[in-house]
């Protein structure tokens, strides 16, 4: 049960609620309902204008030169609208912006037909609040081609979608003003505005409306959404891996920046997405130039050292799952415990090739024919302690020595052992401490050891 105070919380989460019918959204598909299952206004946007558009470019309208450059850069400008206004500015409020800049980046965001500020800040809100559940509006749980865009070609239920806080875009004006006015801003800014530039500039208003129109705009759709479905499928996850987001320089490319997506879900008010400067993130140097320019302000970043934390915890969990697939030898609390004098015996009385190293009795029978040293040294060590000898008295042996003996461990000695090179440090019992540098770790000796005394 939740607390009383968590329970007060949900309380106060308003409730979505919404006048239409989507009844029909939970009956089976059937030839007669197909269609009311289907939102018609983005199938003619995603499915319908592109087809045309592809079919005049291919059968009537010829490319031109100056229209493809005009084309290339007006995907620019529309893209980073929405890669530095809907997302990093109005979702995620990663930085501050002027009116100018504001200004710019409506009208910008708003050729690239994606929907009102306030339509696609709620839903990319939701989406990180829950985040491959259910009340993700496109997650990714459900499918590459549901995350894509598939989610957008059916009609949605907005009461299954989780509940986001959209008060500060309600509140802006500018804001308010293209959610109000959005289903004539968007046709002029995504199509009027190429055709009419590429018309009065150059005289090819038809390739201004198929090309800087309807193609550049696909593309730009396509690349937007391959933050929600490709980002969430291909790559690294170098911060954390309990959802789906993911890291890969490829989405990155087609995406304008955004392809650092494991990056970003970790830390979502960052206003990079790629925090290394070899790393492509167009709409971070964007944001940064217009701070240096006065027209943005108080652009955030996560602590670095917290960032590291999560790389680092990352890195030991990968580290920890190679390990795993490791033969490390019978973990030293798991080995029987013998005195030093029943260690002794196993050499004298039983004639088993064992020596002592740092508390751990290892048996050699295996290894004496193979020591690089010769079998004299080994000889010499059986049924002894040989931690001196080992840690450098004779010679100073190398990490693969010691973790090629981690697989021939057979018992620990209570209390360290007898070790008379260390007779003045020896404790009450007359036995040995473990040193201070003793490999495998002290600590897992000690426990060990201790355990019978």
């Amino acid at each position: 049960m939740p607390t009383p105070a968590i329970a007060k919380h949900i309380k106060e989460i308003p409730k979505i609620s919404s006048k239409n019918d989507f009844s029909i959204l939970n009956e089976p598909w059937t030839f007669w309902n197909w269609y009311k299952k289907l939102d018609w206004v983005h199938v003619l946007g995603l499915i319908f204008m592109p087809i045309y558009g592809f079919y005049m470019a291919y059968t009537s309208v010829a490319l031109q030169p100056k229209t493809a450059v005009f084309s290339v850069l007006y995907y620019f400008f529309t893209g980073l609208g929405i890669t530095a206004g809907y997302h990093r500015l109005w979702s995620h409020r990663a930085y501050s912006a002027g009116p100018t800049l504001q200004f710019i980046l409506m009208l910008a965001s708003t050729g690239a037909m994606q929907g009102s500020i306030r339509w696609w800040c709620r839903n990319h809100r939701a989406h990180h609040r829950y985040t491959d559940t259910e009340k993700d509006p496109y997650g990714a749980q459900k499918g590459l081609m549901w995350s894509h865009f598939v989610w957008m070609l059916l009609r949605q239920d907005p009461t299954t979608v989780g509940w986001a806080d959209v008060s500060d875009l309600k509140a802006n004006k500018l804001v308010r003003f293209q959610h109000d006015h959005f289903l004539w801003l968007a046709p002029l800014m995504s199509l009027g505005v190429p055709t009419l530039i590429a018309g009065l500039g150059w005289g090819d208003y038809w390739g201004g409306f198929i090309y800087g129109g309807i193609v550049r705009q696909f593309v730009v759709h396509h690349a937007t959404f391959c933050v929600n479905s490709l980002a969430h499928w291909l790559g690294d996850m170098p911060f954390d891996d309990r959802h789906t987001p993911r890291d890969h320089i490829l989405t990155a490319l087609v995406t304008l920046g955004e392809g650092y997506h494991n990056f970003h879900h970790e830390f979502p008010q960052d206003y990079r997405n790629a925090i290394k400067f070899y790393q492509y993130d167009p709409t971070k140097w964007l944001i940064a130039f217009c701070a240096f320019l006065g027209l943005a302000s108080d652009l955030k970043r996560f602590p670095t050292n917290e960032i590291k934390k999560g790389e680092v915890r990352m890195q030991q969990q990968k580290l920890d799952r190679i390990k795993a697939t490791l033969i490390w030898g019978t973990p030293i609390d798991q080995l029987p415990v013998y005195s030093f004098e029943e260690f002794q015996a196993m050499a004298t009385e039983k004639g088993q090739a064992v020596t002592l190293i740092e508390g751990i009795i290892y048996d050699l029978e295996s290894f004496v024919d193979e020591h690089p040293g010769g079998r004299s040294l080994i000889r010499s060590a059986i049924g002894k302690d040989a931690t001196t000898s080992f840690n450098g008295g004779v010679y100073d042996h190398s990490n693969a020595a010691r973790h090629l003996l981690e697989r021939m461990r057979v018992g620990v000695v209570a209390g360290g052992g007898y070790v008379e090179h260390r007779r003045s440090t020896t404790g009450a019992h007359g036995l040995s401490s473990v040193p201070a540098n003793s490999y495998p770790p002290v600590s897992a000796s000690v426990s060990a050891l201790n355990r019978t005394e």
